[in-house]
């Protein structure tokens, strides 16, 4: 760097002394592309001249009229003074030259700016991103002109990597009715998957598949039972079968309750978000800004059929539970009544408050105990089962009532229900038995 300024300054001395009278002059770094930082106004050689010549032994070398230097014998010493001079400037700029470049090694490209809270974000996808899969549903149809089997795509979803045994999570809608499932990871390889066990009543499934363990990122699992309302949130996943797409809100609303998609079973405790859950997003995690999970995107409020800005997820508390007991027997181990009730719009016209049973199985626990079904008479007039008013003594109003008390009670548990029977009240002692296995 320095032997370049050296040079750049003694070759500019030289185009001081043969450039034309008139011409202007300025100086660039010769080691650098750029315009130096070291860079002289243009200057009147016409003046400059003038001053030199003044240094001459013999002053009326000089012309007036033109300004041109007329160099005598004695003139000779000019060229050895200006050579000194421009020697003794380009040591002095050597000898500044390296505070000039280590200054200048601070200065770098700025990066594009964003705030704290966005690189927050931007971290938290990168980070999570590993972690979620795409599902898809696929479903056997045959030709009806070859009569080919074929396997055609039926719907799609999205899940997370539980742990490095390969377990994924997801929705129970999304995989329902699936002849195959293939999971895709977030490096685009893809994975047949097999069924592990599902939970219909709380939209919950689990699924393996035999991927190394290295390309398996189990998602962090957090707790569901401090959320605030306002907090943000985030949910990844798949809308609409695109790639990973990120969606922010904050959580607007607690203990929710909305119904499974495939037995209308209650869920209880439901989170409640503005972030956009759109179709394919179902199954994906929902995240804190901590980037662990609270809950499963499972479902929109959406009278219109677009993302309505009111988004349900599942708590993880209740996922947890039952991904394990999926994990560890392969179903989910509910307690149950054993009974067929009527809709709760048909025992509101009735004017009473309860849950009519219109079938009590007489191998099921109900039946068992001797709840009596509704029926039709001899002469085919509809006599009325028995209506549960309360469980445990725990007051029952619909059948989201019956099922909440329930999902409070374990397998073997003996309760007392009341009923109403014709004008008068019976209270009835039954134990609760697990739910058969669902195909």
């Amino acid at each position: 760097m320095a032997t370049t300024t050296s040079c750049s300054l003694l070759l500019s001395s030289t185009l001081f002394l043969h450039s034309p009278p008139s011409s202007h002059l300025s100086f660039f770094n010769l080691s650098s592309s750029r315009s130096s930082p070291i860079s002289l106004y243009p200057i009147r050689s016409k003046r400059y001249f003038r001053i030199l010549s003044k240094l001459s032994l013999n002053d009326n070398n000089r012309d007036d009229d033109d300004d041109t230097l007329h160099f005598t014998p004695f003139s000779a010493v000019k060229p050895f003074f200006l050579l000194c001079t421009s020697v003794a400037l380009s040591f002095s700029l050597f000898a500044a030259s390296p505070a000039v470049e280590s200054a200048s090694a601070f200065v770098v490209s700025t990066p594009k700016k964003l705030q704290t809270d966005e690189l927050a974000t931007v971290r938290l996808f990168q980070e999570n991103t590993p972690s979620v899969v795409y599902i898809t549903n696929l479903a056997v149809r045959q030709d009806a002109f070859t009569l080919d089997v074929l396997e055609v795509p039926q719907g799609s979803g999205s899940g997370f990597v539980w742990d490095k045994q390969g377990h994924i999570v997801t929705n129970y809608h999304v995989i329902r009715g699936a002849s195959d499932l293939r999971v895709t990871l977030a490096d685009q390889t893809t994975f047949d998957a097999k069924v592990v066990g599902f939970d219909q009543d709380k939209d919950v499934a689990v699924l393996r598949i035999d991927a190394p363990k290295n390309k398996l990122r189990p998602i962090p699992v957090g707790v569901s039972a401090d959320l605030l309302v306002g907090q943000k949130v985030f949910a990844i996943g798949n809308p609409f079968g695109l790639d990973h797409t990120l969606t922010t809100g904050v959580i607007s609303g607690l203990r929710r309750e909305i119904s499974s998609a495939a037995t209308g079973r209650p869920i209880q405790d439901v989170i409640q978000t503005d972030a956009a859950i759109n179709p394919g997003n179902s199954g994906g995690p929902l995240l804190d800004s901590s980037g662990t999970l609270i809950g499963i995107n499972t479902a929109i409020y959406s009278p219109s059929g677009a993302s309505s800005g009111v988004g349900f997820s599942i708590p993880v508390d209740t996922v947890g539970g039952i991904v394990d007991q999926l994990v560890r027997f392969g179903k989910v181990t509910r307690p149950i009544l054993g009974i067929k009730f009527a809709p709760d719009q048909s025992v509101e016209q009735l004017g009473v408050s309860g849950v009519l049973v219109l079938d009590a199985p007489p191998s099921g626990p109900a039946g068992k105990a001797g709840l009596q079904s509704t029926k039709r008479d001899g002469y085919g007039r509809l006599v009325l089962g028995d209506i549960i008013t309360s469980v445990n003594g725990t007051k029952v109003s619909n059948g989201s009532d019956l099922y909440r008390i329930l999902d409070q009670c374990k397998v073997g548990d003996e309760v007392t229900v009341e009923v109403l029977r014709g004008d008068h009240k019976e209270k009835i002692s039954v134990t609760l038995e697990p739910k058969p296995d669902e195909s």
